[in-house]
């Protein structure tokens, strides 16, 4: 049985719906089991009549990047010291840890996609504790697998999609940046790889513990993205009107934290682990958008 935490949150909702759709058998806390108490979390670890909890999937995290700033010690509880508490609740009764991570942890001013191993170098509160969270899980767990992901979009949550969606709808023209380059991520995309890993250990494949990245293929910038998505919003009937999306630096748009400028993730280690054929970024955009998902207001 698998234990998804922060099952209502983006990529939680999205796993919980593949697991009930695969009739996977699993369980799914959110808020009501504190990851920041080794108690409670060891409590419901140990006291599931429905079945041996052999999976943690992790997808909780404090994701307010700039909020980040101002909250550091709620955003430490949440994003390092939660995860060693998981990973030692997981140790305690034998269970495989799934962490998902970020991209955040590099400093964006690489030059090529960023491999599982090179050094991580954050630039704000958010990546640091996501950075330190990584560490912990391992200090804690070696039994432990962790995905970083990048510019993650998907139904159950605020993302860029949808705020595009509607601000293309409400206004006549956007400044969108342009300086800043990575590659958008499906949470269906990224759910299904969760998913892939779990079936494929299970099934007897020696897949070996440690940090992988996935995003989609392709890096494109936050001007190329908007572009897209108005594109294909035409398209599919889910924008009326007309609307100019211009390029701006970030430098126009001063935030508390400053945004890694590049971004990119190399996947050949989990493609090759996996056997992965992962979508184009765009080709996901418009499955995503096919489904209705656009339409959806944000939560």
């Amino acid at each position: 049985m698998i234990w998804l935490i922060g099952n209502k949150g983006m990529l939680g909702t999205e796993l919980a719906l593949r697991f009930e759709a695969q009739h996977i058998p699993y369980i799914g806390t959110d808020r009501e089991v504190d990851i920041t108490n080794p108690a409670a979390l060891a409590a419901f670890a140990t006291h599931q009549g429905t079945g041996v909890i052999t999976w943690i999937v992790n997808c909780a995290a404090y994701t307010a990047v700039d909020k980040a700033e101002d909250a550091p010690a709620v955003c430490r509880r949440l994003n390092a010291i939660g995860p060693a508490n998981i990973a030692a609740a997981a140790r305690s009764i034998g269970a495989r840890l799934l962490h998902i991570s970020t991209d955040y942890v590099f400093n964006g001013t690489g030059n090529r996609p960023y491999r599982e191993d090179d050094p991580t170098d954050p630039i704000g509160v958010y990546g640091l504790t996501k950075r330190d969270g990584e560490r912990t899980v391992f200090e804690n767990n070696d039994r432990s697998y962790i995905i970083r992901t990048a510019w993650l979009y998907g139904k159950h949550g605020n993302n860029f999609v949808h705020t595009m969606l509607r601000l293309m709808q409400e206004r006549d023209t956007l400044l969108v940046v342009h300086d800043q380059r990575g590659s958008p991520t499906w949470a269906g995309d990224l759910a299904q790889t969760v998913l892939t890993l779990i079936t494929t250990v299970d099934a007897g494949t020696v897949i070996p513990y440690g940090i992988y990245h996935y995003t989609n293929e392709g890096n494109i910038t936050w001007f190329d993205f908007a572009q897209e998505i108005y594109t294909q919003g035409r398209r599919l009937g889910l924008l009326t009107t007309d609307c100019t999306i211009n390029p701006c630096t970030s430098d126009e748009f001063p935030a508390k934290v400053k945004r890694p400028h590049y971004s990119v993730l190399d996947k050949t280690k989990i493609k090759t682990a996996l056997g992965l054929e992962i979508p184009a970024w765009n080709v996901s955009l418009e499955a995503f958008l096919k489904l209705g998902e656009g339409k959806r207001k944000t939560v």
